[in-house]
């Protein structure tokens, strides 16, 4: 496993993505911690995009577990169905919805272990929530942000835990709280698999990956 980059170099990463987007926002629409949550849960293997698209006007209706439960699996299935693995994502997201209901009032946890009591949430959807919603140093590692840490060698890792772990070890504390929206963007726009825009890079002069585009 390659040896992470020096503190200095990881500092300057974060500050340069500081510096050009202060207060990154993640790019799923939600209105509350529960559409979030459902957001999240229901982005697994599909894009942002497509989500925000099937849940624009579902979330403008149903914004609380109650209102969820009331809509009912069979309409919820209809009104997402545009997305991969709907059917099981429906029954997910009425059964998490139940629970929410009888085990937390009806509110979003705030703790990982209980976020993850919860039908179809992973430690990655809790970790979106917890740091999106709750303003925690929450690191959940997708695709993006797992071949970033490497390819950058921010936070190298093995697997989606060493990585967030790493993470966690490697950025400094004032930047913890933003990393994950950072990274994920920088991922999705920039860094990007198959060909990296190298040269619209802001961090390539620190990035140590050998197959640049520029």
């Amino acid at each position: 496993m390659a040896r992470p980059l020096h503190y200095q170099k990881v500092f300057e990463i974060f500050r340069r993505f500081q510096a050009a987007n202060a207060h990154p926002e993640g790019e799923l629409a939600h209105v509350n911690a529960f559409t979030l949550l459902v957001a999240v849960a229901l982005s697994a293997q599909a894009t942002d995009a497509s989500v925000n698209r099937a849940t624009r006007e579902l979330f403008q209706a149903v914004d609380t577990p109650e209102k969820m439960l009331a809509l009912g699996e069979e309409r919820l299935t209809e009104a997402i169905r545009t997305i991969g693995l709907y059917k099981t994502k429906a029954r997910n997201v009425i059964a998490l919805s139940q629970r929410l209901v009888d085990e937390f009032g009806g509110q979003v946890p705030s703790s990982r272990a209980a976020l993850q009591s919860l039908p179809g949430v992973g430690r990655k959807t809790a970790n979106v929530v917890l740091n999106i919603w709750f303003h925690l140093p929450a690191q959940a590692v997708d695709t993006h942000i797992f071949r970033i840490a490497n390819r950058t060698r921010i936070a190298p890792g093995r697997d989606v835990v060493a990585v967030e772990r790493a993470i966690e070890d490697q950025v400094p504390a004032e930047f913890q709280a933003h990393a994950h929206t950072w990274l994920i963007l920088h991922g999705r726009y920039i860094c990007t698999a198959r060909k990296p825009r190298c040269g619209d890079c802001l961090i390539a002069d620190l990035c140590p990956f050998e197959e640049k585009t520029i």
